[in-house]
């Protein structure tokens, strides 16, 4: 087999077999070749059995096409650079699952889909849905998801969708008469691009929906128009489209997951001498995350993959050292990961102190804050599984980190981390079982666990000595601010003052010395030297220090019982989740807790902000940090949930739209599903005989074995065979008209098996493609195609799609427009089930 990779230099052709397959007939082509070492000029002749073929004399028309398109981006290219971007090598590796197999697996999301309903459903006498204000969605009796808003929670100016009509601006609700009646009745009333429109009240709030955007700002780019939805159509088709790939991709990362195997942990009876030394009685939900993580443990043979959602302080870090127990004491590795040194230093004291009493399970702690020499130490000791718990930041994540036998990741605060941390840690939830704890969760990791996609536990209910913290939002000012520090230092505590950036932290500090002359006061930010941080909150920790400017370095788990005062300024400079967490630092011990938020001039804040530190005041009550959550999903940008390139699909339909498209997607995700066939049983009814150049096949170092392994390529997958195509260009060129239509060909009937094509012919000005595909798989193809010519020229009739063109093309230009419809069908395999 042909060794290809995109990043060697030449083409290397290694042959694994003494006789090639026998698809061509070469025996013109050897004498030719050998011919062509003496002579510049010769007769070629090849045939390809299928349909392939090559012959006739040489002619210098290729050869002057190849000049001329040497510099221009082809089909092929444009292609290949699609597949790249679409499918990745993650996409073209993954193993196509049986259809019996898939059908198990759909019937089983589905069910997860219902229990993820259900949750919905117990939660709808509460807040309504996720990323809907009160009272705009909910549970809609008929079985499904709703996030319509209710006419009369509008207010004049607000953005609606209507689902048939598009977007226009709510004006009022006032009393009408209909034409054929007396009896006044209420109505909406909707502005338009083109006009004015009203309908009836109830009928309203069938079809209307609030239109969020996920930026800052909530204004359409254009309002829709009554005499023509064309435009709306192809939006709402776009925003299906978008939906349905993530849809599948989310399905098939979850399918792929359910299919791993590992042994169920066995049940240690010394779990119950570990749970013993936890010094507080649990709280019911605590009990319940206890044995929810311990059956995943011990009962599944499946990795877990479990979100335990609970707010500061109420006893996520239990729930996590019993299922670090359970592994470690069955000989596996377990790993603890948090966003910053300062947490990750604070769970190394928790998890040492909690297994001091196990001399045989070794734990480490990997940061900044170690010299090179423990470093490699720490490495080595992980390596030979010397260390049981490994703690640390992202660093944990590197190449160089190699574990001997790891089988728990534990992430605190998810959200926390960056892009590529994030694909880190999904790409151990494949192996490994995954436990992660977040008091407010990202929205993509809260709506996994509403639609069942991903198990969770919720911890709502607080421990019994815990108090609510008192939220106080106003505009800044120095006076508010020394009256706050003084009263907490009078009654003996300590106090946070957070700020958004490194560069304003000394402006505080100039104030605050000169209020508090004998107090100690210091800095703590990120970038600061290890051994300096580290000197600083250990001070703080110990009550050295009373007053803490910093970043919001202090935003996840710092847990520091003497701290009740927080100060937060300029607030409206960060993300509601963030605000969350900031006053989640002080109320942990029985003392009522203050969080103070500034923010300058209220006309300086963007709306977005506004009704985010709104959402924060409503949320004052303990356990709200699931429910804040939800309305984050809402008010946050929406690019954290699915991904940033979803944001533009989100605005054409709006958010809550756009939500309520993707419970439908996911309830009919059975619907689209293609089935692939057998390269070599496609059947490509149209005789080309392309001339290949003397001069190209001379230039070739062995013409056969290269066609050969052009076929071999394109029989294993698409990926393979966009390989083969760049390593031959980088080798030796663009190729020459005549070889592009053979490469063509071979495009043709792999990208026809992937998508259960099995014959392609044609007659006259038509051109047929039997298949096994169903109706609904070829609307989403044809609503997935960019080209209006292609999409407009198919029908789909029983088995068959079938294209009527303008008028009978010649065999290369039907070939090339075949090439270029199937290419746009192909481009929707992203959002269909492959198997």
């Amino acid at each position: 087999m042909a060794s290809f990779s995109p990043n060697t230099p030449h083409l290397k052709l290694t042959s694994t077999s003494a006789a090639p397959p026998r698809l061509w007939g070469w025996t013109s082509l050897v004498t030719a070749h050998k011919q062509a070492k003496k002579k510049q000029s010769f007769q070629f002749k090849a045939v390809y059995t299928p349909g392939l073929s090559l012959s006739s004399p040489t002619s210098k028309k290729p050869t002057q096409r190849r000049e001329k398109n040497e510099n221009e981006t082809d089909d092929i290219s444009i292609l290949n650079e699609r597949i790249r971007r679409d499918f990745g090598k993650r996409e073209a590796t993954r193993p196509v699952m049986d259809s019996e197999e898939a059908d198990k697996y759909i019937q089983l999301v589905k069910e997860q889909q219902q229990k993820g309903l259900q949750k919905l459903k117990g939660k709808k006498s509460g807040n309504g849905g996720a990323g809907a204000s009160a009272g705009d969605s909910g549970y809609n009796g008929a079985g499904g998801f709703s996030y319509k808003v209710d006419p009369y929670s509008l207010r004049s100016g607000d953005y609606v969708v209507h689902k048939k009509v598009g977007i226009g601006k709510f004006v009022g609700i006032k009393f009408d008469v209909q034409k054929d009646s007396t009896v006044p009745i209420e109505y909406v009333f909707i502005e338009y691009a083109d006009g004015m429109a009203k309908l009836p009240v109830k009928q309203a709030s069938r079809m209307l929906y609030r239109y969020n955007l996920p930026n800052e700002t909530k204004r359409p780019r254009t309002l829709s128009k009554l005499s023509d939805t064309t435009a709306w159509e192809r939006r709402k088709t776009k925003g299906k489209v978008a939906i349905q790939k993530m849809v599948v991709d989310l399905m098939e990362l979850y399918l792929h997951r359910l299919k791993q195997k590992r042994p169920p942990y066995p049940k240690n009876p010394a779990i119950a001498e570990f749970a013993a030394q936890f010094p507080y009685e649990p709280t019911p939900d605590q009990k319940k995350a206890f044995i929810d993580v311990e059956r995943d443990l011990t009962e599944r043979e499946t990795p877990m993959d479990r979100l335990i959602c609970g707010d500061v302080g109420f006893g996520k870090t239990e729930v996590a050292l019993r299922a670090i127990f359970c592994v470690v004491s069955a000989g596996k590795q377990a790993m603890v990961l948090a966003p910053t040194i300062v947490l990750a230093k604070q769970h190394f004291d928790v998890v040492s102190e909690r297994f001091s009493k196990y001399p045989d399970i070794k734990v480490g702690l990997l940061s900044r804050f170690q010299s090179k020499a423990e470093k490699e130490e720490h490495l080595d000791m992980i390596k030979h599984g010397h260390l049981n718990i490994i703690v640390g930041t992202h660093s944990l994540l590197g190449s160089r980190v190699v574990y001997n036998n790891l089988g728990l990741l534990v992430v605190d605060e998810e959200q926390r981390f960056g892009v590529k941390q994030k694909e880190k840690i999904a790409s151990f939830k494949i192996s490994v079982d995954v436990l992660t704890l977040s008091a407010t969760p990202i929205p993509r990791t809260l709506y996994l666990a509403l639609t069942g996609f991903r198990d969770a536990s919720l911890i709502s209910t607080p421990p019994p000595e815990r108090l609510p913290i008192k939220t106080h939002l106003s505009a800044f000012s120095k006076e508010k601010v020394i009256s706050a520090i003084k009263y907490e230092l009078d009654r003996g505590g300590q106090v946070f003052y957070v700020l958004p950036r490194i560069k304003g932290l000394e402006e505080p500090m100039d104030f605050l010395q000169q209020a508090f002359p004998g107090v100690d006061i210091a800095i703590a930010h990120g970038q600061q030297y290890s051994r300096q941080l580290e000197e600083t909150m250990e001070k703080f920790a110990q009550g050295a220090i009373k007053i803490l400017i910093c970043t919001n370095i202090v935003e996840s788990g710092l847990d520091i019982q003497n701290a009740n005062t927080i100060i937060v300024q300029d607030v409206q400079q960060f993300g509601l989740a963030q605000l969350y967490q900031l006053r989640g630092r002080v109320g942990r011990a029985d003392k009522e807790a203050h969080a103070y938020l500034f923010y300058p001039d209220k006309s300086l804040l963007s709306d977005q902000a506004l009704e985010r530190l709104a959402a924060l005041e409503e949320c004052r009550e303990l356990g709200q940090g699931f429910q804040l959550a939800e309305k984050d999903m809402g008010i946050r940008g929406f690019g954290t949930i699915f991904g940033e390139q979803q944001t533009g699909d989100v605005g054409n339909v709006g958010v809550d739209l756009f939500f309520e498209m993707l419970f439908e997607s996911l309830s009919k995700v059975d619907e689209h599903c293609v089935i692939s066939v057998p390269y070599k049983s496609v059947q490509i009814d149209i005789n080309i005989n392309p001339r290949l150049p003397s001069e190209y096949i001379n230039h070739l170092e062995n013409p056969m074995e290269m066609v050969n392994e052009a076929e071999k390529a394109a029989e294993q997958d698409i990926w393979c065979l966009m390989q083969f195509t760049e390593s031959l260009r980088r080798q030796y060129g663009k190729e020459p008209y005549s070889m592009e239509i053979l490469l063509k060909k071979l495009y043709v009937r792999r990208m026809a098996a992937d998508i259960g094509i099995t014959k392609i012919y044609a007659s006259g000005k038509m051109v047929g493609m039997k298949t096994n595909m169903n109706k609904k798989v070829f609307k989403m193809m044809i609503d997935s195609m960019t080209s209006e010519v292609h999409r407009n020229s198919l029908t789909f009739e029983g088995d068959q799609i079938k294209a009527e063109l303008l008028l009978e093309l010649p065999r290369e230009q039907l070939l090339n427009w075949i090439f270029q419809c199937l290419a746009e069908l192909y481009a929707s395999l992203p959002a269909l089930i492959k198997y």
